[in-house]
């Protein structure tokens, strides 16, 4: 058991370093205005829907709606996708300040700003 230990102790402290130095990629802004700008090509167009997509599901599934107010609300019926997505890249291009941020937040927070939630 105490060689289990040993070895594995050993085992984490070399893994650690290897672990510490990968980085993760996070699509900037400007990235995604690239990918979204029209025309696009079938693989950018579906990559853009996808990450957009995804994005907002991702909010929708994780608010928990006793805890968070919502800030995005989309009244139905929803615009058609290729106008919501033509309105975020002329946000992002309004918005140079962003071009460098994580898209996720940038388009979170158009979506907050293009769909505001009304006031109680």
């Amino acid at each position: 058991m105490k060689k289990f230990l040993i070895i594995s102790a050993a085992f984490a402290a070399f893994s650690a370093p290897a672990q510490a130095q990968e980085t993760i990629k996070v699509l900037s802004t400007q990235e995604l205005v690239n990918v979204c700008k029209l025309p696009a090509s079938p693989e950018s167009r579906s990559f853009c829907i996808g990450f957009t997509t995804a994005v907002y599901e991702t909010y929708l599934a994780t608010r928990h709606p006793q805890r968070a107010k919502p800030f995005i609300c989309v009244k139905q019926p929803a615009p058609a996708r290729d106008e919501v997505i033509g309105d975020f890249v002329k946000f992002a291009q309004s918005n140079q300040q962003a071009a460098d941020k994580p898209a996720s937040g940038v388009f979170l927070g158009f979506m907050a700003t293009r769909f505001p939630c009304a006031s109680k």
